[in-house]
């Protein structure tokens, strides 16, 4: 009973000996006497004892590739120093095992022939600024040539550019050229602007002046105009008032006369009376007293002559 109990023992202690639980994201692959049998998914799993073993353990998480700097000579024989990144994950577990020996090392120089070959066909300017079209190159050449290693190539990055100390040099003067030149370029274009603006403002300053000189025109002639007519107005108002309070010949001569004065202020000017006239004004006693009109002046006393001197008899 006791050997019962353990050999019992030692099946059971044997069992759980190969039992496996493989995570999530993993897979084993299994080998039955040697040779491939299967591929064991995320779950619990028991493998036979002594007969088969897990020849390997694969993550299918993406897993990224960083390569050191490697020189790489441009088509215009410029040896720069280039490091690229490696994103890639494992969609096939039994070519990832039984593909190539030491996939990472095989993916590794892959990428750094591939880097070569490209960069081979461009030159120092081109590399420089087609970091896009050299990723997607790389990329699409490094998934097809992996596939049948079970690895798919995500995704390939040119992380530096380092080219040689004297191109560098040559370079940051070229640059400083050019932000000279745009910086005086800005200028001009700023002074340019400038000088419109300010063409532009004396023109409308001009412009604003001459229309208020010509408002204030319209204005003074317009208040000028109001003000003839309210003159006229007026005068008309009393002419209308003379005419209905029915005046007598004596005071329209008298109007008459004092619109004869007012005239005759100011400048010297000479104002000719008519005789019919003055005879009507010396008949009006009021008028002529008003005016001074028709006074009678005493005449001039003639000068006496001086006796001639008869020089025989003095």
């Amino acid at each position: 009973m006791e050997i019962i109990l353990i050999v019992v023992g030692l099946l059971l202690a044997l069992v759980v000996a190969n039992v496996r639980i493989v995570p999530q994201a993993h897979e084993y692959v299994i080998e039955f006497l040697g040779k491939y049998k299967k591929t064991w998914g995320a779950g619990l799993h028991v493998k036979i004892p002594l007969l088969e073993r897990i020849a390997k353990k694969i993550t299918l998480k993406e897993q990224v590739i960083d390569s050191p700097p490697q020189p790489v000579i441009t088509k215009d024989n410029v040896t720069m120093q280039i490091d690229t990144v490696v994103f890639f994950k494992i969609f096939d577990a039994n070519l990832y095992t039984y593909g190539v020996v030491n996939p990472i090392n095989a993916l590794e120089n892959l990428t750094a022939t591939t880097l070569r070959n490209i960069v081979g066909e461009l030159e120092l300017d081109s590399t420089l600024t087609s970091r896009d079209t050299i990723n997607s190159n790389m990329t699409a050449i490094l998934d097809d040539a992996t596939d049948q290693w079970g690895m798919k190539v995500t995704r390939v990055e040119l992380k530096n550019i380092i080219p040689p100390q004297e191109i560098q040099q040559a370079m940051e003067k070229q640059m400083k050229a050019e932000r000279d030149r745009r910086e005086t370029l800005l200028q001009a274009e700023g002074h340019k602007a400038a000088a419109i603006t300010r063409a532009e403002g004396d023109k409308q300053a001009m412009i604003l002046a001459a229309e208020g000189e010509r408002d204030a025109q319209i204005a003074r002639a317009e208040g000028e105009a109001k003000a003839l007519l309210l003159a006229k107005e007026a005068e008309a108002d009393g002419i209308r008032a003379i005419v209905e309070a029915n005046p007598t010949a004596a005071v329209i001569e008298l109007k008459r006369y004092e619109a004869l004065v007012n005239m005759s202020n100011g400048q010297a000017a000479k104002i000719i009376v008519p005789t019919d006239a003055v005879e009507v004004v010396k008949k009006d006693v009021l008028f002529s007293e008003a005016t001074g009109l028709g006074d009678t002046t005493e005449a001039a006393k003639p000068t006496p002559k001086k006796k001639k001197v008869d020089p025989c008899c003095d």
